[in-house]
């Protein structure tokens, strides 16, 4: 693909103010279409060469309808707003139906196990990530300025969607936050007296606050070991952590446990909706928490509420 189209596509997810793993995924999504397609610029292809590339990715490669119609929603962006051509033929690209699948929850029993078989900051993550409900990436973009001990609360910034929110803080995870923010303060104090750049930082933060990456509010709660390239800030800074920490140390987790079901970090979040609920939590405080936008998203975790022994009993016990 050619670099200024790259460049076209990187800077206009910038001024939508996309997220840049929306951008890194359009990039991928773009570049594997035009590919398939010899190398044949987009202008020069139609609903024909968009469709092939749909089936082929279904048919041949067999990804999940949520990324068939990801890749659809990529060349969407492209031509509507990197290249400016209308699309009426679009009309006929039928996106792919997506199945409705039950998210896997853990009963607290075996949450408590996971975490036993967890430490250090990794098992501070997964606790938060069910304590809070949060998703992966909230939890890892997490900053010393959002965490509220006097009110027990976090406020996850930019969230899913570009929304703030607040959700609850558990008050047993206050002593192990206190000891990992002091490790925090030793790194952040190493990067001052090596003369580092700090912390990447968001928008325009960088300008509007002189040494916010070097400040103790704007510290990633959980930094990375190395610093990166940031291309945002198209300067070495330190990073949060990645993702792949805390992916793998629950995957591990969840193997020695001798869970038997297919638990990512993300069911902790599943888990702690579907447990609010079982206590008898307002469905749309627990909307709130998680910040849905429609409640017929959280209504998904009263479902899991009526299999089997939590609401309904099998005739054969009776």
């Amino acid at each position: 693909m050619a670099k200024k189209l790259v460049e076209a596509i990187s800077e206009v997810c910038r001024t939508e103010h996309y997220a840049y793993r929306t951008e890194e995924t359009y990039l991928k999504w773009i570049k594997r279409f035009i590919a398939f397609h010899g190398n044949k610029h987009p202008r020069e292809m139609g609903a024909d060469e968009v469709q092939n590339f749909l089936t082929h990715l279904a048919v041949e490669r067999k990804v999940s309808a949520s990324s068939q119609n990801q890749a659809l929603s990529a060349i969407l962006f492209l031509y509507k707003k990197v290249l400016g051509i209308d699309l009426p033929w679009m009309v006929d690209v039928v996106r792919a139906k997506r199945s409705r699948r039950m998210p896997v929850v853990l009963t607290r029993s075996e949450v408590q196990r996971v975490l036993s078989c967890m430490s250090g900051q990794k098992r501070l993550m997964a606790s938060l990530c069910y304590g809070s409900g949060l998703r992966l990436v909230e939890c890892l973009r997490l900053r010393i300025k959002d965490i509220d001990f006097e009110y027990l609360q976090i406020t996850i910034r930019d969230g899913k969607g570009a929304k703030d929110r607040v959700t609850v803080l558990p008050e047993q995870l206050v002593p192990d936050i206190e000891r990992q923010m002091e490790d925090v303060r030793q790194i952040m104090e190493q990067d001052i007296a090596l003369g580092k750049n700090g912390v990447s930082l968001p928008d325009a933060i960088d300008r509007k606050i002189k040494k916010a990456s070097l400040s103790w509010p704007w510290q990633y709660l959980f930094p990375s070991v190395k610093y990166a390239f940031i291309t945002h800030n198209e300067s070495m800074r330190r990073h949060h952590a990645h993702a792949s920490v805390l992916s793998r140390a629950v995957k591990t987790a969840v193997n020695a446990a001798g869970i038997n079901k297919r638990a990512t970090t993300h069911t902790f979040r599943h888990s702690f909706a579907t447990h609010l609920l079982e206590r008898g939590c307002d469905i749309r405080t627990v909307q709130e928490l998680l910040g849905h936008t429609d409640l017929k998203t959280t209504q998904i975790y009263t479902h899991i509420l009526k299999r089997g022994g939590n609401a309904v009993r099998s005739p054969l016990d009776l």
